[in-house]
């Protein structure tokens, strides 16, 4: 019997199912479940009540899930200060995926947030920018939903070592799926040429982690891939996963 079934026959039963309850048991369930099968159980057991985050440095993880969800809600935050490069992709995954984009934008245009905040605000105080253009907005747009994927890895940094294939986004009272928490670089470089997913082009100008146009740079050979994000500011996370 698989977990799905369990917990569609507890859910028949209760009527209902508490979400920490599905994290506990799916996490030890699907820890060395393929990322195909992660998303497999997250579409079965959560329907139209699933939705996947993409920054559109690279169109893996979309072109993973609409091939078990077609037509899923890929929520894309647009800060108002990313890359041409990066609304180019996004606009390329409009055409290419059968996925429902949809633009979150926080509550203030960027002259807004400098008219209120004053300029440069990413310079001054990087960790509200990113709560007020990235995590605030992220949370508003999370509302209708049960359960989210993510395309985090543990190999990313540090602060993501211990990331699971299911876990409960306490921050959010909802559950957060991250199918390919066990990739490598390898892993996904291998799957992205197999299978012709469309990348950032940035990624070919030495940016290995693309995030916001003003808090990215360039990185050198030998450099940790996320060395480019906020550089010299002492940050490593924007604050949507922790």
């Amino acid at each position: 019997m698989s977990l799905v079934d369990i917990e569609v026959g507890l859910r028949q039963q209760s009527g209902t199912l508490d979400l920490q309850d599905i994290v506990e048991s799916a996490a030890r369930f699907l820890e060395d479940a393929s990322a195909l099968e992660i998303i497999r159980w997250a579409a079965a057991t959560f329907g139209d009540r699933l939705c996947l985050t993409s920054s559109m440095s690279d169109a893996l993880l979309i072109d993973l899930v609409s091939r078990v969800k077609p037509g899923i809600d890929v929520l894309f935050i647009d800060t108002g200060y990313h890359f041409a490069e990066t609304i180019g992709t996004r606009d390329a995954v409009r055409q290419v995926y059968d996925v429902n984009v949809i633009d979150v934008k926080p509550s203030r245009t960027v002259a807004e947030q400098e008219r209120d905040l004053g300029p440069r605000l990413f310079g001054r105080n990087p960790d509200l920018c990113c709560y007020l253009r990235k995590v605030e907005p992220l949370n508003r747009a999370l509302e209708p939903y049960l359960a989210w994927i993510s395309g985090i890895r543990r190999d990313e940094a540090s602060t993501r070592a211990g990331v699971k294939a299911v876990e409960w986004d306490a921050k959010r009272q909802m559950v957060k799926i991250n199918p390919i928490a066990r990739w490598t670089q390898e892993d996904v470089d291998n799957y992205m040429a197999d299978n012709g997913v469309l990348i950032n082009p940035l990624h070919y100008d030495n940016y290995p982690s693309i995030g916001c146009a003003p808090c990215t740079r360039q990185v050198a050979p030998g450099e940790d891939p996320r060395s480019g994000r906020w550089a010299g500011m002492g940050k490593t996370e924007c604050g949507l996963h922790l």
